[in-house]
């Protein structure tokens, strides 16, 4: 026999699910065997026209414990009063815990409203720490090397990261966000970071090489960085199946594509997006205008100047095109900078702006647009991300005064696999344009805004990952940390793109492994050769540099003992096997570059 307490809920829980006609009808169902414990019948049915509220029952006559039974009372009608519909549970006895965001009623999770009856308040805490002990070629003068009587080029290159991060994540909005976007959103993403640099040659962290712990070769640091500051505003609906139109203004992250190899950063910027016909398109109109990133922890630092360097954005999303299962991007992206004749140091003290290689004399401005395809999804079992990039605009000259050099430049990346059960190898593909003459009036390398690729291995392979020196080059790396384009800039975060590079070409070979629902394995292996070397030989100037970097080796074990995301274990491991451009660059007695990671993410 169903309970009289569930018949007597029934109308309050058909309004939280959505059955309104149940909920407001002027019939209130109640089993005919609804009494009070001293034989009054309860009424089945209320008077038109007289709301749930205005509604009471008729008191039994007696309330008091009746042979050690206390009286059951509707806890819809005699209970206490609930404010909205968030709070139903209450009712069933679910009680407030703060501490476990996945039971209870928590209020820092948006499981009901902390002002109102439509204010929300949303926190997720996340502490990233690594340890990174790695090593790769380090150029050396007499003056920086810490072995007496050394006068080797390529130092002992091993260092060790420590670096944590405590990222806290506040949103508060308005609104019932079920089906459509919140009507007021805002979002406060502060970042605190600690970290600590061991080297084994001295100049390497501070210009000054007797600055900082153990005689130079110790540097800690601390720092503060704003990842997200920014109100969104629903505007609108367009359509009854809540396609809208909303408006983000502030410090907000983007990314051009689906595996960041464009631009994926956290800046200012004003943003409209929304979406139409049900949402199979969704589009983005934003402008941005870059912050300056802090040296040594790459977060957004809000007391230096806002840079000169704005970021113009147009793209839409279509969804299952061209067939069911994959999403095709169109972008246009224009890239305007406006900071030659400025001169900007790093907080270690070494030169940002401009680069060192041709142009430190003459810093740069630039415009360039970005015409792009991108697509992701899968057709049948197989999966496909692929991106195309065509860079054309132009540059003023970094060695002629007066005179401007044409930006013409290709990137291709395509990455597809395949799913046999807990098993999915990979194939990845990747090509961006070299400049073959670097004193012609034409910039033929393709660069990035802001790289972050996830893409053949991501943070776990040795080239992307680690930023390598380019010995000869005046303070610049071959490659950014973080990056997979060899840009020959001082500084990923800090640096203008530069068009004037050897470019790369990539194909790799890679798995991932479900060893247990809670358990990954994957691994990589990647063949990286230069697209073009008439710039490394120009600016080494040295003759016949082979086009072959090398074998980048890579594997990861991703370890979740709740089989979410409160808690993820990784250990990583990655070497380059050095090609014959290689050995040209860093001589054939270097020791083999490696990287190790031990990453422990805490989610809250």
């Amino acid at each position: 026999m169903v309970s009289k307490r569930y018949f007597s809920v029934l109308p309050l829980l058909a309004a939280c699910i959505g059955f309104s006609d149940l909920a407001t009808s002027n019939e209130v169902i109640l089993p005919a065997s609804a009494y009070c414990d001293d034989g009054t019948q309860v009424p089945q049915r209320r008077r038109p026209g007289v709301s749930v509220d205005e509604y009471k029952l008729p008191p039994c006559n007696d309330e008091t414990k009746q042979n050690g039974v206390v009286p059951w009372v509707d806890p819809v009608e005699f209970g206490p009063p609930i404010p909205d519909r968030w709070r139903i549970v209450e009712a069933i006895g679910i009680t407030t815990n703060l501490w476990d965001p996945y039971s209870g009623h928590n209020p820092l999770k948006g499981d009901f409203p902390v002002w109102g009856k439509d204010w929300f308040y949303s926190m997720i805490g996340v502490s990233d720490t690594i340890i990174e002990p790695r090593r790769f070629p380090i150029p050396v003068g007499n003056a920086t090397s810490t072995r007496s009587g050394s006068l080797d080029t390529i130092g002992a290159g091993k260092t060790v990261i420590l670096a944590s991060n405590l990222i806290l994540e506040n949103v508060i909005y308005k609104g019932n966000t079920v089906f459509r976007p919140p009507d007021w959103e805002f979002r406060f993403t502060p970042v605190f970071n600690i970290n600590e640099v061991h080297a084994d040659e001295k100049g390497i962290l501070n210009v000054d090489p007797d600055k900082g712990g153990s005689s130079g070769r110790k540097r800690r640091d601390y720092f503060m960085g704003v990842q997200a500051l920014f109100i969104d505003k629903h505007l609108r609906n367009v359509s009854d199946r809540y396609d809208f139109d909303s408006l983000r203004v502030g410090i907000q992250p983007f990314s051009s594509d689906f595996r960041g190899f464009l631009f994926q950063d956290s800046q200012f910027g004003v943003r409209l997006f929304g979406t139409r016909n049900n949402n199979i398109f969704q589009y983005n109109l934003a402008w941005f205008r870059r912050l300056e990133k802090d040296s040594n922890s790459g977060l957004n630092d809000l007391t230096q100047s806002i840079r000169d360097d704005d970021v113009y954005i147009a793209n839409v999303y279509w969804q299952d095109f061209p067939r069911l299962g994959f999403i095709s991007q169109a972008t246009v992206l224009h890239n305007v900078n406006r900071e030659k004749g400025k001169v900007k140091y790093d907080k270690n003290g070494f030169i940002a702006r401009p680069s060192s290689l041709f142009e430190e004399r003459f810093a740069r401005n630039y415009e360039v647009t970005y015409l792009g395809y991108s697509g992701d999804g899968h057709f049948g079992r197989f999966n496909l991300a692929t991106s195309t990039y065509f860079a054309i605009g132009n540059q003023t000259s970094s060695r002629l005064r007066s005179t401007n050099e044409d930006i013409k430049a290709f990137f291709f990346a395509a990455e597809g696999s395949m799913d046999f059960d807990w098993f999915r190898p990979k194939l990845s593909i990747l090509f961006a344009s070299g400049d073959d003459d670097p004193f012609d009036r034409t910039a033929n390398g393709f660069d990035a805004i802001f790289e972050n690729p996830q893409f053949a291995g991501g943070d776990t392979s040795f080239v992307i990952r680690q930023n390598i020196p380019f010995i000869g080059g005046g303070g610049v790396a071959l490659m950014g940390r973080n990056g997979i384009l060899p840009s020959l800039r001082p500084s990923k975060e800090q640096g203008q793109s530069n068009f004037i590079n050897p470019g790369i070409q990539m194909i790799g070979i890679g798995a991932d492994a479900d060893l247990l629902p809670q358990l990954r394995l994957s691994f990589n292996w990647n063949y990286f050769r230069f697209d073009k070397t008439e710039v490394l030989e120009a600016l080494r100037q040295q003759g016949n540099i082979d086009k072959e970097l090398g074998h980048d080796v890579s594997m990861s074990l991703i370890w979740r003992p709740f089989m979410s995301q409160n808690l993820v274990v990784r250990l990583s491991a990655a070497g380059l096997i050095g090609g014959e451009g290689f050995d040209d660059l860093y001589g054939n007695e270097a020791d083999m570059p490696y990287s190790l990671l031990a990453n422990i993410v805490l989610m809250y």
